[in-house]
């Protein structure tokens, strides 16, 4: 069984900076021929030969295994809860297997939306399958873009590119964090715990070599594990919070700028405005003042 719909995008839905052209969803018996009929032009293709798409595809196995293969990544066994990326330009070719078929949805796009998440190497055709497990929220997502491209209402280009990158950012979230657990939930669990007591400490003088030895740990380790967690170091990860309060604490108090400074643990009202503006954009004065 299978179901699709292809979409239309006007040149304003372009500048939008993704659009969709594809959803479906297919399930394959086991020894059931594949691929299924009825594809538009350009989307049906020998899984012998693969084939080169011109934009973008994410396709999720929710149930079965298949094997995937592209210019980029050699021949890989997909799994229940794979979700695997065709990339334009890229020849590939995937299909289920014969003694177990699957059930899969994909949604291809196009756009300056993904092709710069690429060029910074979030996503990249050297990583094509990501290995997020079967999740009723993404599957849910499916369902939804293919309801919305079914019914085709106004503007439903920008609905489905917001689709799109939910699940695009549930795809990295998840796998992402898959792997931390793997490596050592015990970690997982401390910075999880760090980033808390850093957020409930912000207007006391705790520091981050206090939380490192409340944690056992060496502060050049917890940087090091933090950094890998967050993305961000722990010192940047506490100013920056602190910074976020401070605009809050200026917007609706009448505390001085001096007050809010050494309220916040800044080493002088000078400094703090400094890493204000660096970060805001804007002196706190200017702030204030509007």
């Amino acid at each position: 069984m299978q179901k699709s719909r292809y979409l239309l995008a006007s040149e304003r839905d372009k500048q939008w900076g993704l659009t969709v052209t594809t959803v479906g969803y297919e399930e394959i018996a086991p020894n059931e021929e594949y691929p299924t009929r009825g594809h538009a032009d350009g989307y049906y293709f020998d899984c012998h030969k693969g084939r080169t798409l011109q934009e973008y595809q994410l396709q999720y196995v929710i149930e079965g295994e298949g094997v995937f293969r592209s210019e980029s990544q050699r021949e890989t066994v997909l799994k229940e809860g794979d979700i695997f990326i065709l990339f334009p330009g890229e020849w590939h070719t995937y299909c289920p297997s014969r003694e177990k078929g699957w059930k899969c949805y994909w949604i291809g796009f196009k756009g300056n939306n993904m092709n710069e998440r690429v060029r910074a190497g979030f996503i990249s055709p050297s990583k094509p399958i990501y290995h997020v497990g079967y999740s009723s929220d993404i599957e849910t997502l499916y369902k939804q873009a293919y309801e919305t491209a079914v019914e085709e209402a106004a503007y439903s280009q920008q609905l489905l590119a917001g689709i799109v990158n939910h699940l695009i950012g549930m795809m990295y979230s998840l796998e992402r964090n898959i792997q931390l657990k793997t490596r050592n939930e015990a970690h997982v669990d401390m910075i999880s715990r760090a980033r808390m007591r850093i957020r409930e400490s912000l207007e006391s003088p705790l520091t981050i070599q206090q939380i490192a030895e409340d944690m056992g740990v060496s502060y050049s380790n917890f940087r090091k594990l933090f950094k890998e967690h967050t993305g961000l170091s722990p010192a940047i990860y506490q100013q920056d919070l602190r910074l976020q309060r401070a605009k809050e604490l200026l917007s609706s108090t009448d505390l001085s700028i001096k007050e809010i400074a050494y309220r916040l643990n800044f080493e002088s009202p000078d400094y703090f405005s400094a890493k204000f503006k660096a970060k805001i954009g804007r002196k706190p004065s200017e702030l204030r003042n509007k």
